[in-house]
């Protein structure tokens, strides 16, 4: 297997010099080189296919790393590397296009290449610090393609906001790392995996997962430090598919990744359901109220991700993988397709602009709990537990709300229940594949915290129908104001950042003051 191994560790790093090669081939000419770049692309795309084969063909598990190597390929990596490279190729596609007469392509390319071999490196990493140093290079070669336009004042807000949190991140993941190194003697992840397999179980380590949960809330722009990731709407529309297509969805790697740490840290996971509900519940409210195409697409993210690290900290390790998966093809699609006129009207349907019936939205329940019961009963009650059938209907009822009688009622039915359909499909083959799929990860339920999720996602639904069937009321006006804006979260932690942090905005020779710029004006700036 030796000889093998060491074949899949060279086909899988491959894809990282490659488009690192892309990065420095672009730097070095100061020109926009998208066909050498697309060809590399192209290459790394087969080469990552070729390592997923080769990580199915082996199956190694942890164990039969050897735990003296920095860089490990990994099968649920394998995955994840194929996948962001597919975006990564269509990306690159789709901006030597989209970017046109640009002035600055040579420092997008630099920008796009360098974040796609960072992804394959951290992808890779067997150690604490491969992990905190390619996950920081991700960042800082993203700030550039957030600040591609530097004339904008809003760009340069968000992406300050970003650089802010991140260097908190850092901080947060070296904590990790030394209580996790200081725990195990060693700063290897196959050794941290070996040491709790073995019963390592000490308040380091669990400090340890409070620390990497903290740092993955803020680095997936959970909520409160989520602003930023509705502000970048700024920076070009393929810089916002690779943002919110691959690089946000990286929070969720870590997790399943450090699903034993997590395993022994009962607090860390507490903090990813708070967290995670927390932002899937309000993020899905902010939903009803916004019709702006990407910054709604962003506002999906962050209730995508509130409910991505939900999975992770009820131990729905398996599903999180899944979900990982499906968003990041989804949400590439969609920001991609964001100006074409007919996905707007869809989208125009399926987000309640006909007013909805109130006896669809009374039954849309029932109705849901019934099809996601039986969906677990053909596939066995193993797929999940009982509260997850739970939790899956409520987010899964808005999709069967019918508008009452109206001109475009019927257009408004067949495309919900189209939508509808094809969960339904995605649902059943997740239950029949949940616990088969190969990602290196299990099943390790918290059914106290599933209860709290099942009570929060009723709170959503409710809140959702109170917005559609009484949105004139003294009290809804009020209630949806606050909707709007998030709770005022973002402008608080805005507000913060600036006071002590403060940045001056491109092509100024003076900072501009707080009061003239605020996030609820940022998120409704004109999309690029």
């Amino acid at each position: 297997m030796s000889v093998f191994y060491g074949i899949d560790f060279t086909v899988a790093l491959l894809p990282a010099v490659l488009m690192a090669a892309a990065a420095l081939g672009a730097w070095w000419t100061g020109r926009a080189p998208w066909r050498a770049f697309i060809a590399l692309a192209l290459v790394a795309l087969v080469l990552s296919l070729v390592a997923l084969g080769l990580q199915l063909g082996l199956a190694a598990s942890a164990d039969d790393v050897n735990p003296d190597l920095w860089l490990a390929p990994n099968l649920f990596g394998a995955w994840v590397s194929a996948l962001v490279q597919l975006l990564g190729a269509a990306i690159g596609v789709y901006s030597s296009k989209h970017l046109q007469g640009e002035p600055r392509q040579s420092a997008y390319v630099v920008g796009l290449a360098a974040v796609l071999a960072s992804v394959h490196v951290l992808l890779l990493a067997n150690h604490w610090v491969v992990l905190i140093a390619a996950w920081a290079a991700i960042q800082y070669a993203m700030h550039g393609l957030l600040c591609f336009y530097p004339e904008r004042p809003f760009a340069v807000l968000a992406a300050h906001k970003k650089r802010v949190t991140d260097r908190a991140v850092d901080i947060l993941l070296v904590i990790a790392a030394a209580l996790g190194w200081w725990a195990c003697g060693s700063g290897s992840l196959t050794v941290l995996w070996q040491s709790i397999a073995a019963g390592a179980s000490s308040p380091a380590l669990q400090w340890s997962g409070v620390c990497l949960a903290l740092a993955v809330i803020a680095r997936t722009a959970l909520m409160p430090v989520h602003g930023w990731l509705v502000q970048v709407m700024e920076a070009p529309t393929p810089v916002s598919a690779l943002l919110h297509a691959g690089v946000v969805n990286l929070g969720g790697y870590v997790l399943v990744l450090f699903a034993p740490l997590l395993g022994v840290a009962p607090a860390a996971r507490w903090l990813l359901v708070v967290f995670g509900l927390v932002s899937a519940v309000v993020a899905g409210l902010v939903l009803l109220t916004r019709v702006t195409q990407k910054v709604h697409l962003a506002w999906s993210t962050i209730a995508q991700m509130g409910f991505m690290l939900l999975e992770c900290g009820l131990g729905l390790y398996l599903l999180a993988a899944l979900h990982l998966l499906g968003h990041s093809l989804y949400k590439a699609h969609n920001f991609l397709a964001a100006s074409g006129a007919v996905k707007d009207c869809k989208r125009k349907l399926l987000t309640g602009e006909v007013e909805n019936s109130s006896l669809s939205m009374a039954l849309a329940v029932p109705v849901a709990v019934v099809i996601v019961a039986g969906i677990q009963f053909l596939a066995g009650n193993h797929a999940w537990p009982w509260w997850w059938s739970g939790v899956l209907a409520l987010a899964w009822a808005p999709l069967l709300w019918v508008p009452g009688a109206g001109q475009a009622r019927a257009g408004v039915v067949r495309a919900r229940l189209l939508v509808a359909a094809g969960m339904a499909v995605a649902l059943t083959v997740a239950a029949c594949i949940v616990d088969r799929v190969p990602v290196g990860a299990g099943q390790a339920p918290l059914d106290a915290a599933g209860v709290v999720a099942l009570v929060g996602m009723a709170s959503m639904y409710f809140g959702m129908v109170a917005l559609q069937l009484w949105p004139r009321s003294t009290f809804m006006v009020g209630l949806r104001r606050w909707v709007y804006a998030g709770f005022y979260m973002d402008e608080i932690y805005t507000r913060w950042v600036l006071r002590f942090w403060p940045v001056a905005w491109a092509q100024s020779d003076e900072p501009t003051r707080l009061p003239s710029i605020t996030p609820a004006a940022a998120a409704q700036t004109p999309n690029s």
